[in-house]
């Protein structure tokens, strides 16, 4: 079973260098992240060995969450080979993501 990687400070650029990346901002305590989460789980499952599904959690990373401007969680990067093509804020049904990481691959 695929799992999604927790991105730091450390990893990020390293992770996000090549191919198609997405980038859940998220926290603990937020209740729209909690729903998307069994999402992203899915999403790293079904896109194993396609596209990286990654998390940053805003409270242990507020260095990537001011880098990138997130003010509002849950947001998701859509990067492909370390550039932002898309992003979404807010808890989205999975088509909407689905969609967004097929027109990346």
């Amino acid at each position: 079973m695929a799992k999604y990687l927790e991105l730091t400070s450390d990893n990020f650029d390293a992770e996000v260098s090549s191919g198609v990346v997405v980038v859940d901002f998220w926290a603990p305590w937020c209740g729209p992240c909690k729903m998307l989460s069994p999402v992203i789980e899915k999403l790293a499952n079904d896109y194993d060995g396609k596209a990286k599904i990654c998390k940053v959690n805003t409270d242990e990373e507020d260095e990537l969450s001011a880098k990138f401007g997130i003010r509002s969680i849950p947001t998701i990067f859509f990067m492909k080979d370390g550039e932002i093509k898309d992003q979404i804020t807010g808890a989205q049904p999975e088509q909407n993501i689905r969609q967004k990481i097929d027109a990346l691959l």
